[in-house]
């Protein structure tokens, strides 16, 4: 028996989301007293696949020649692996949420989305997940066999704990329904999904030159950029910045939102911060209600003191 986790891979690197993940197979394989496998998409040098044994995984099966957005092969060489499998863990990124359904259905395995806590009893398998765009919190119980768990990314510690491990590089046996025949990335830019700290701003800024102030304070802070969804939606701010309940989720350790007024549509994709700074020239926008900080104020006043001071910080 054991546990497999999906070790998810961009250009051939492990996130932070995956490392999450397989810290938290890690410690589900210790209540379930037994040993973590991961499985791998793509091509990766193998000193990138033995980073996974600082954290705990024992066997690393590897697939270079499957993408990771080849559902339908992924889906297929995990169930092929999952043989003997007490659980299976993914983070829950964009390409976890297209694959986890579909292990869950293969495997007539319960499934559990947005997972916040740890496993505790083997015998009694349930934990908690965030539900209604993060305003509640659900208690599961899962009564299958088999289990498939789609962690909240920064939601849990990465832990290091080394163990002796074995690579087993393996091809691929179906026909890939999937051909990639162009590709755009974002270099040098934070990943807005694992980013600890996400600088985010809305119409308040009034045009797009002027969020060079915003690119400004991420960079200083270390920080991923985000806007609200009209932002996007005129063009300002490309659409994978947009973050809210029809952008993308996130979970920062800090989240300040400038000149966003603080819809419930915004504040759905971003009130799992574990601190948020609202910046807004209104006293009764609604964000200032959600907020841990606020700062009533025009942005093209406040935003440059904050980067004068923290580059103070900086340099001192």
């Amino acid at each position: 028996m054991s546990i497999l986790v999906y070790a998810e891979s961009w250009d051939g690197k492990f996130r932070k989301s995956t490392l999450e993940a397989v810290s938290y197979a890690k410690k589900t394989a210790s209540v379930y007293k037994t040993d973590v496998k991961a499985i791998s998409f793509g091509k990766i040098e193998e000193s990138e696949l033995s980073l996974l044994a600082e954290y705990g995984v024992n066997k690393i099966i590897s697939y270079p020649e499957i993408l990771k957005n080849d559902g339908k092969s992924v889906a297929s060489s995990i169930e092929k692996e999952s043989e003997g499998v007490e659980m299976v863990i993914f983070s829950n990124t964009f390409n976890a949420k297209m694959i986890a359904p579909r292990i869950s259905s293969k495997l007539n395995a319960g499934i559990i989305t947005n997972v916040i806590s740890y496993i505790e009893d083997s015998s009694n398998v349930c934990v908690k997940k965030q539900s209604f765009s993060s305003k509640a919190i659900e208690t599961v119980r899962l009564k299958s066999k088999i289990g498939v768990l789609a962690i909240s990314p920064n939601a849990f510690e990465i832990k290091n704990d080394s163990v002796d491990f074995e690579v087993e590089i393996k091809n691929k046996e179906l026909e890939s329904d999937v051909e990639i025949i162009g590709k755009d990335i974002n270099k040098g830019k934070i990943s807005l999904s694992e980013a600890e700290v996400v600088v985010s701003a809305g119409r308040g800024l009034k045009a797009a030159e002027n969020w060079g102030m915003i690119e400004e304070l991420a960079e200083i802070l270390g920080a991923a950029t985000a806007c609200s969804k009209p932002v996007s939606d005129i063009g300002w701010r490309p659409h994978s910045e947009h973050v809210g309940q029809t952008g993308k989720a996130i979970a920062p350790n800090l989240y300040i939102a400038i000149g966003i007024s603080g819809a419930i549509q915004h504040l759905a994709g971003v009130n799992s911060s574990k601190v948020m700074v609202a910046i807004n020239t209104d006293a009764e926008a609604p964000f200032f209600k959600s907020a841990d900080y606020g700062i009533v104020g025009d942005a093209f006043e406040v935003v440059p003191k904050l980067i004068e001071e923290f580059k103070k910080i900086k340099n001192n």
